[in-house]
């Protein structure tokens, strides 16, 4: 359909807007980028955390005391999983008592190491902590009732098995104890 002026009506709005713009170019194929894509998001938060931590670790170094000295115990009667020795080490085993060796004799902490572990075989305990002591304060530095307790406990047939603690627990002065249920 035509106008009075004997243009298409369709042609009015390409027209005008020729009358505006100007000389255009017309895209082959059709597409016009609008805008650049957008960078690639950064896990900003991420960074931060990690140069909290890296910053950190190096304001906190740590002393010689921080670190264990001395040999770790450990033991597993036959027949005593490795899967259960390794949740042992890793101190996953809830302490449900502590006895604490600390300025005993040989002969006093040997009676109190028996009475303590029949105690939590009655008590059915399933894993204790005995500490030992690393020796520091002996007169020749040498650890005895950590060598004593070791004896000792290889000797309990209560006892499943032992190691040293973690570090927070008492480490290579002291040691966590896997105990038979009642029974067995």
């Amino acid at each position: 359909m035509g106008d009075d002026d004997g243009h298409d009506r369709d042609d009015a709005p390409r027209e005008r807007f020729h009358e505006l713009v100007g000389d255009v170019t017309v895209l082959d194929h059709g597409k016009v980028a609008l805008r650049r894509p957008p960078p690639r998001p950064e896990p900003a938060q991420a960074r931060r955390d990690e140069l909290r931590v890296i910053s950190s670790l190096l304001a906190d170094t740590p002393s010689m005391s921080d670190f264990e000295t001395g040999n770790e115990l450990v033991f597993a009667r036959p027949g005593v999983q490795r899967a259960v020795l390794r949740r042992l080490r890793r101190g996953e085993y809830t302490v449900e008592a502590e006895l604490d060796l600390h300025g005993s004799t040989v002969a006093v902490a040997q009676a109190a190491l028996a009475d303590f572990l029949r105690e939590a075989v009655e008590r059915r305990l399933r894993c204790v902590r005995v500490v030992h002591g690393k020796g520091l304060r002996s007169p020749n530095k040498e650890p005895v009732l950590k060598h004593k307790t070791d004896h000792w406990l290889r000797r309990r047939d209560e006892v499943l098995a032992f190691c040293s603690a973690r570090p927070h627990d008492g480490g290579t002065g002291a040691v966590y104890v896997l105990l038979k249920k009642k029974g067995r």
